[in-house]
C-alpha cells in the first residue's frame, strides 16, 4: 500500500523481490543470475530450478566448483557452508535448492554479487 491507504499493483512484467521489501524490478532489465535468485530465494518452485541455472548462480555468486563424478562441490571464501549439489536430469534436486537458499540468505549474498 501506498501512503494513501490504496494497494499497489503489479503488472505481469514486474518482479516483486520479497514481501518484506517495496521494490519491484521490471522482468526485462533483470539478468539470469538475478533471476534464477529470486526463483531461489522464492522456494515456490526448488522443483523446477535448473541445474545448469543453478550451478553458474553459484559461480557468478563467488564460490569455487569441483567436480566428483556426478558431485558438484562448491566452496566460498567466508561461507562454512560446503554446497554438494547433484542433478536429477537437467533439474536440481529440491532439498539442495533449499540449502542453497539457506546460505544466500545466511551470508545475505546476492545483495551486490548479482547483475
Amino acid at each position: 500500500m501506498d501512503g494513501s491507504g490504496a494497494a499497489k499493483h503489479r503488472t505481469n512484467k514486474e518482479c516483486h523481490l520479497g514481501d518484506s521489501r517495496e521494490s519491484f524490478l521490471p522482468v526485462g532489465e533483470m539478468g539470469k543470475h538475478s533471476k534464477v535468485l529470486i526463483q531461489v530465494l522464492r522456494g515456490s518452485a526448488d522443483a523446477s530450478i535448473h541445474f545448469e541455472d543453478l550451478r553458474r548462480l553459484l559461480l557468478h555468486l563467488g564460490f569455487g566448483e569441483r567436480v566428483r563424478g556426478s558431485h558438484h562441490v562448491f566452496t566460498r571464501t567466508g561461507v562454512d557452508e560446503i554446497l554438494n549439489l547433484q542433478s536429477r536430469g537437467a533439474q536440481a534436486k529440491p532439498y539442495q535448492v533449499k540449502q542453497v537458499r539457506q546460505v544466500v540468505m545466511k551470508y545475505k549474498l546476492g545483495d551486490r554479487d548479482v547483475e
